[in-house]
């Protein structure tokens, strides 16, 4: 599949890693308080009837989440030293996705704590809603 044109705002994603490697190439938007993710669906992210594996939803959704407490979290001048895990993840599939569309997720509620973060992330796929999640996060290190 030939390398697509993002939407505007996003550019190649900052963040790498070996999980992720095969979903490249991963793109992302930046506003003070939110990371949004996304990327063209190819075969590498579809089950064997051609629908984007609920594992690849869920993961970017919690990618985006994280990444966007980071954000909320420097903003107010409190940036985790260690970085932020995940406690909780839930995901409800609202619909499906399929090859060729743009899957990117919207992150539209960060609730900031002491040692704990709170998000909710939207996952879109050509601007329709399929996958909402809900996920809280332990700040690590500078408690």
């Amino acid at each position: 599949m030939p390398e697509l044109t993002p939407p505007e705002g996003y550019v190649p994603h900052f963040r790498k890693s070996r999980f992720t490697d095969p979903w490249e190439p991963l793109y992302s938007r930046s506003t003070p308080k939110e990371v949004s993710i996304g990327l063209w669906l190819a075969e590498a992210h579809c089950n064997s009837r051609g629908l984007v594996h609920g594992g690849l939803i869920a993961s970017l959704a919690d990618n985006a989440m994280g990444l966007s407490c980071g954000a909320a979290l420097a903003t107010e001048g409190r940036a985790p030293a260690g970085g932020l895990v995940t406690v909780t993840l839930s995901t409800d599939y609202l619909g499906s996705a399929r090859l060729g569309q743009w899957l990117a997720t919207d992150t539209h509620f960060v609730k900031t704590g002491g040692s704990l973060c709170f998000a909710a992330c939207l996952v879109h796929a050509d601007g329709q809603p399929i996958a909402r999640a809900n996920a809280t996060f332990k700040v690590l290190g500078g408690h």
